[in-house]
């Protein structure tokens, strides 16, 4: 899919989201990555062969100050 030089990681890569996005949404919350990935603002992704990526957490983030 990626005619850039040098190409972009492909879907599978673990380094998949380092590709370029080729069509951003902000307004909807998610960007189309040129490998296929689709990237959503809460870090989930959905994958080419339909796999969902469930988003990911930093557990310090989740924790209040009470």
């Amino acid at each position: 899919m990626c005619s850039h030089q040098p190409p972009c990681p492909t879907a599978d890569s673990p380094q998949h989201r380092g590709a370029m996005i080729v069509s951003a949404h902000p307004e909807q919350g998610w960007s189309l990555l040129c490998n296929g990935t689709i990237v959503f603002d809460d870090t989930g992704e959905l994958l080419p062969d339909g796999q969902v990526v469930s988003p990911y957490r930093n557990p310090a983030a989740l924790v209040v100050a009470v």
